[in-house]
């Protein structure tokens, strides 16, 4: 008998069997004991978060011979045959691979036919916004007013790219993350049904390792079984995914917070000599630092023993929560810096030592006045400061006086928005580049964005074709028209200012810069 993944095997097979969606599938059980079944639906969460799961035991619910209180009986000859794949009224389709107007074409014309035994036709669209434009439209018009014997379920990990005119023809439903605890009853329900030995240190690893998605969490246990070695442990769990003990990490992290650098990069190479992926290390430094800025807010920490509680407490003692924010948001950036190098051993040490560097690490922005010149300024104290930058040599031009006025701009109230919405659609990188930027809009189509403390390499990162556009339209939706964005780096501001001075110091005439 051919051998099937854990994560099959134990795929949900009743909506009271998923975990964490009680929101949702409680709803869906309402729906189908009163008979008022949508025509359409839209399952819209992270990955292995129970979307298909749901939609394969709501297209059994609603064709169910014998439903009990909303839920399949998985026993009636409709089920077994919407189980076993033989039945053809309930259609699945990857859009990844199926997203031209032809596949859905197809569909437009089957739906005009009754169901063969089933009493609705459901289709199961996964990954819909990898449709075209063109099939997207072909749809529109089946989606609006389908046969009554026809069910559409469309599931997506992106809604953001969905045309409004799909969106608002669906019942949208969203999937959480799964917590840790659901993740572990999860798995300890498959590790005794299928005689797997594990400690509870190891659960909770895996369940973070997961980050909220079931499937991800069945997977790594089942690669842990695949060794053979008995009992599941933590050092395993953390040997097989190719993370660091926590007393690595605690070593690492220690040597930053007390500024030495000489002994966190002699952990490092230890560390990266045992064959560990300097990705996972990363985030494990990461997350660490995080954990340690909890418990210094709330005294709390969760999936740590008594002796690494206590390593926690000793850090948390000598740093503060500023340079721990730093320290979150700097190696946040060298995670996404060290995505686009071949050579991530020479950033990742490099930006080890800047972190365990003595600099500042206050976030400065920058005030954006209306009216105002950015420029050096001899005496701040007076409204009017007069700078004369070039005499008359031979006092045969009459001096003469120019008033500059800078450009009024507007300072841009939904920039916030704008920033935590690219976070909210899981453009980490973008995110992490865009953090503590001001932006401003310097005519009615463009928006100035100044990346504060930030390197010319974010700027490269975030003008690349699809992040700008991605900025842009989020940036257009707020702003209500259509903008386009422009980047502004320190080093491309300050270059600008030497160049503005050099130009008035060709002048040969004084003059007198007027603040209003």
């Amino acid at each position: 008998m051919a051998y099937t993944a854990l994560y099959r095997k134990f795929r949900p097979l009743t909506f009271s069997e998923m975990v964490g969606q009680e929101h949702i599938t409680t709803t869906l059980k309402k729906q189908i004991i009163a008979g008022r079944v949508g025509h359409a639906y839209l399952f819209n969460g992270g990955r292995g978060t129970g979307k298909t799961s749901a939609a394969k035991i709501l297209a059994r619910a609603v064709n169910c011979l014998n439903p009990k209180e909303g839920e399949p009986c998985n026993e009636c000859e409709i089920c077994k045959a919407i189980l076993s794949g033989s039945l053809t009224d309930v259609i699945e389709m990857d859009a990844a691979s199926n997203n031209s107007v032809e596949d859905i074409r197809s569909i437009r014309e089957e739906v005009n036919f009754l169901p063969t035994r089933a009493k609705y036709r459901v289709y199961i669209i996964d990954e819909v916004h990898m449709l075209s434009t063109g099939a997207f439209n072909a749809l529109l018009k089946t989606l609006e007013e389908p046969p009554e014997h026809v069910k559409f379920i469309l599931a997506t990990t992106e809604p953001q790219k969905l045309p409004a005119t799909i969106l608002s023809r669906c019942q949208r439903f969203d999937f959480k993350r799964i917590s840790n605890d659901d993740v572990i009853k999860r798995l300890n329900i498959i590790c005794k049904e299928s005689d797997i030995d594990i400690t509870e240190s190891a659960l909770k690893i895996i369940a973070t390792l997961s980050e909220g998605a079931m499937r991800d969490a069945i997977s790594i246990l089942e690669r842990c079984t695949g060794e053979g070695q008995g009992t599941i442990d933590e050092n395993l769990v953390r040997d097989l995914v190719g993370i660091p003990k926590t007393s690595q990490i605690y070593s690492v992290v220690k040597s930053i917070a007390d500024y030495n650098a000489d002994n966190a990069i002699m952990q490092v190479r230890n560390i990266i000599n045992s064959g560990k992926d300097l990705d996972n290390f990363l985030w494990e430094i990461i997350k660490y630092i995080k954990d340690v800025l909890i418990y210094k807010s709330t005294n709390e920490v969760d999936i740590y023993n008594e002796q690494e509680k206590n390593e926690i407490d000793e850090i948390s003692k000598n740093i503060s929560k500023d340079r721990l924010l730093y320290l979150i948001y700097e190696l946040s950036e060298l995670a996404n810096t060290m995505k686009w190098s071949s050579q991530k051993v020479i950033i990742f040490e490099a930006g080890i030592i800047k972190a365990c560097m003595n600099l500042e690490f206050r976030s400065e922005k920058l005030e954006v006045r209306n009216d105002v010149i950015d420029m050096p300024q001899q005496n701040t104290k007076n409204k009017q400061s007069t700078i004369t930058l070039n005499e008359n040599k031979n006092n045969k031009v009459a001096e003469s006086t120019i008033q500059k006025k800078v450009q009024n701009t507007k300072s841009i109230p939904y920039w916030d928005n704008v920033i935590n919405t690219i976070k909210q659609n899981g453009k980490m990188g973008i995110y992490v580049n865009l953090l503590g930027s001001t932006a401003r809009e310097i005519n009615d189509m463009t928006i100035e964005v100044e990346l504060t403390n930030k390197n010319s390499f974010a700027k490269q990162i975030l003008e690349t074709n699809e992040n700008k556009r991605e900025i842009e339209k989020i940036a257009s939706q707020e702003a209500g028209k259509t903008m386009t964005v422009r980047f502004v780096s320190p080093e491309t501001k300050k270059k600008a200012s030497n160049d503005l001075d050099s130009m008035i110091n060709n002048l040969d005439i004084p003059i007198n810069i007027i603040d209003e």
